[in-house]
């Protein structure tokens, strides 16, 4: 078999819509490596490894036989596939970025809390220095011992790619040092927060969810069905603010009575300025109990 082959071959068994320039790399990167596809042993590769020219050789013959073809918004960084189905925002932009997961009102209406349909895709992920701790442990599962090999040859490294847009669906991307929980959903390359992160989500970025009258409204309908994931997350993840606002709601306003959420009362401030909506000015109205200024109106 011949190497053309074997790389058109492995494009075919990956399951993402799209690939960037790093995934093909490391096919390229393997097939030169080790010579053979499934068994096969592949002709007339006398390179020991693939450096940075026989990699853009690959990627215009792939060009050329129409098995790639640029993506209209990542020209030269991510390529479309032959004959894979209309693309997904949602799945685009988990194949383009490992790191990063469908969050606040996005994922709100995964989960079925909203119906409100989103405009924009949010997604959320590591910030910058993360990011990169993270690429960097990918690269060392990915390649293992042949790591240094494939850097000294060039290859192109697992680089975060700039996601402002795909297709018509404009992308807010929330950068956070609270990397929050996410799942995989079943049968497809997305992962999005669990629903107790996502709640969670909803009392510290209410502007990314609707805003706060929103996010009261999704409580008050599905709290109550969720209420061990909201604690056990609140819980473990939440800050004192965090505490204080999901007290408020869930005990004063919902009356959902539980002793985790009555020690919460602990983390209220008295004589301080906390706001039920972080995104609005302080109003002398509030709760007593929960000392938090009731400032939605």
């Amino acid at each position: 078999m011949n190497f053309s082959r074997s790389l058109a071959l492995s494009l075919g068994e990956i399951a993402e819509p799209v690939v960037t320039r790093y995934r093909l790399a490391l096919l390229v990167h393997h097939l030169y490596s080790t010579k053979v596809y499934q068994g096969e042993v592949l002709d007339r590769l006398e390179l020991e490894h693939a450096g940075l020219p026989e990699f853009n050789r690959a990627i215009r013959s792939l060009e050329t036989a129409g098995i790639l073809k640029d993506h209209p918004n990542f020209p030269q960084r991510v390529y479309q596939l032959l004959g894979r189905k209309e693309e997904n925002p949602e799945e685009v932009a988990c194949s383009i970025d490992p790191f990063c997961y469908v969050s606040h009102l996005s994922a709100m209406s995964h989960h079925g809390l909203t119906q409100r349909l989103p405009s924009k895709l949010f997604l959320s992920g590591p910030d910058a220095k993360q990011w990169k701790q993270e690429a960097e442990k990918q690269m060392q599962k990915d390649l293992g011992e042949e790591l240094d090999i494939y850097t000294s040859e060039g290859l192109p490294p697992l680089a975060r790619i700039n996601m402002t847009r795909i297709g018509k669906t404009e992308i807010h991307h929330f950068n956070s040092i609270h990397w929050g929980a996410y799942r995989n959903v079943r049968g497809r390359t997305v992962r999005v927060s669990t629903i107790g992160w996502t709640f969670l989500d909803m009392l510290r970025n209410p502007e990314l969810c609707g805003g706060m009258r929103h996010v009261i409204e999704v409580f008050e309908e599905h709290a109550s069905n969720f209420l061990p994931a909201i604690i056990g997350e609140i819980d473990q993840h939440g800050g004192p603010i965090d505490k204080v606002r999901a007290g408020y709601i869930l005990d004063e306003r919902l009356r959902l009575g539980d002793p985790a959420i009555e020690k919460w009362v602990a983390f209220a401030k008295r004589g301080g300025s906390r706001k039920l909506d972080p995104t609005e000015e302080y109003f002398p109205a509030w709760s007593e109990k929960w000392c938090l200024s009731l400032n939605i109106g």
